[in-house]
């Protein structure tokens, strides 16, 4: 079972501005991540076939070739299962869906704060360990994906199916934040049912994961949406 407070991540970053390159650099650094640079596509597919990458940060617009075709490249002979993050400064509707189709797996629009990337850098490598790994550990919570089951400091959680899933969409969130419209759509798609629903899967969720310990791990950032937060300290 892995424990994703995972050590630093080895990244690829590929993006042709040298000054957004080294902010990038810098701020990944000394949050403990390892970073290789390439400015054009083609010195990203020569690093990409020396070495093996936890997660891709890719420039969309490159001196020598689109960052859409990159990404197509990547996945055919090595890259098929490690995270793309790509980084641009267009932002229309069409632009995200011929990313996505290119196979990336998240769009990060310019100009973005260094911590949010990062945040973004930690749920996307969260999520590959997971379609490999079917537990997963946060703090003393796990989640049995396997089984559908999830434990708190070794007591069982005895969660309602919803219940279950949120859980899991805040855990492979971790430690972003999942807001309250995200959330609703992977619970129930373009029909949802009124508000009163979510809040209430929400306390039963609470009542479980958080009611029998001294530490919320469920927290509620009024307005905007919910994310977990694992505690710290002996009684947790």
């Amino acid at each position: 079972m892995k424990n994703h407070s995972q050590p630093g991540l080895r990244i690829l970053l590929v993006e042709d501005q040298q000054a957004l390159a080294c902010n990038i650099i810098d701020y990944l650094t000394s949050a403990g991540h390892h970073l290789d640079y390439a400015a054009t596509g083609a010195l990203a597919l020569q690093l990409a076939k020396q070495h093996s990458y936890d997660l891709v940060l890719l420039d969309l617009m490159l001196p020598d070739v689109d960052g859409r075709q990159l990404c197509v490249q990547l996945r055919q002979f090595w890259l098929k299962a490690v995270p793309v993050l790509m980084l641009t400064a267009l932002d229309s509707l069409d632009d995200k869906l011929q990313g996505f189709a290119a196979g990336a797996d998240d769009y990060l629009t310019k100009p973005f704060e260094l911590a949010e990337l990062a945040v973004r850098c930690l749920a996307l490598s969260r999520r590959h360990l997971l379609s490999v790994d079917p537990q997963l550990q946060l703090g003393p919570l796990v989640i049995d994906r396997s089984q559908q089951q999830a434990s708190r400091a070794g007591l069982h959680l005895d969660l309602h199916p919803l219940g279950y899933r949120i859980l899991v969409v805040l855990a492979e969130a971790y430690p972003a934040l999942v807001s309250r419209s995200d959330l609703s759509y992977q619970l129930w798609g373009d029909e949802p049912p009124d508000s009163d629903a979510l809040r209430a899967h929400i306390y039963l969720l609470r009542q479980q994961l958080d009611k029998p310990f001294a530490d919320s791990m469920l927290h509620t950032v009024y307005g905007i949406g919910f994310k977990l937060v694992v505690p710290q300290g002996p009684h947790q």
